[in-house]
């Protein structure tokens, strides 16, 4: 080890080997941190790569923003958006599969009631053509597990879901006596990484009464004929007013909406 009273080049780097491994314990290493409020324990770094992607139809998965937390009502686009009338009301969701031994495919729709208040609200066919959204978050700051944008929506008959014919002036007519109500179905490529249909629209604890340990649901639907309805009750210029209905399962606090 000593050459002439000195240490051999080989013994400098045996003694200078611990303080470097000392220091790369200790160094802040960039492990990826945990998302915050995420029950499910994901980590935001494999959340921070995904991409919103092509659906079929038109639409788009928007992966990009699962795990996020809210507020999960948009923030309005102009005037009228959040006025009682006319107002979008989410009556049901959920997911049927049909087995093996009958027709028919899964499908998760959603299903929407149009209150127009004392005018009849007229929408083109189809109905919110790639310009209704769907998002889905969990209970708990568990975020969003379910993402779409550019859906559109089928026209049906009450709780039946026959879905109604075109009519030949090209129009759907909502009234406060008619009983034609919306239906959007969520594609399952919109889900989250690590999400199924039966998940997102579980509660937690099962069995729960509370509708805070639900999941919620936000629905949109957009389109010009909705300002030029707004614009007309209000005798006002169209250029401030919004031309979204705007739809929420439950909201904690939802005395200014």
């Amino acid at each position: 080890m000593f050459r002439n009273g000195r240490l051999s080049p080989r013994s400098w780097l045996l003694l200078s080997l611990p303080p470097l491994l000392l220091l790369a314990l200790l160094y802040p290493h960039p492990y990826p941190t945990p998302w915050p409020d995420s029950g499910q324990g994901r980590w935001r770094g494999a959340l921070g790569e995904r991409k919103d992607t092509a659906l079929p139809g038109g639409a788009t998965a928007a992966l990009s923003g699962c795990g996020e937390t809210g507020p999960v009502r948009p923030e309005p686009r102009g005037a009228g958006e959040r006025d009682a009338l006319p107002q979008l009301v989410i009556s049901s969701y959920g997911y049927v599969d049909p087995g093996p031994h009958t027709s028919g495919r899964p499908r998760y729709t959603i299903t929407a009631h149009i209150a127009p208040g004392d005018r009849t609200l007229t929408l083109p066919a189809p109905v919110g053509e790639h310009r209704v959204t769907v998002d889905m978050y969990g209970p708990h700051g568990e975020g969003r597990t379910a993402s779409a944008r550019g859906l559109t929506a089928d026209v049906v008959v009450g709780i039946t879901g026959k879905r109604v014919r075109t009519p030949k002036s090209g129009q759907f007519r909502f009234t406060p006596d008619n009983d034609l109500t919306l239906q959007v179905e969520l594609p399952a490529g919109a889900l989250c990484p690590g999400y199924t249909f039966t998940k997102i629209t579980r509660c937690t604890p099962d069995g729960t009464n509370n509708v805070e340990d639900c999941p919620v649901m936000v629905l949109t639907l957009s389109d010009p004929a909705i300002r030029a309805h707004r614009a007309e009750e209000k005798s006002e210029s169209p250029a401030a007013i919004s031309d979204r209905l705007v739809a929420v399962t439950y909201e904690p606090n939802a005395t200014d909406v």
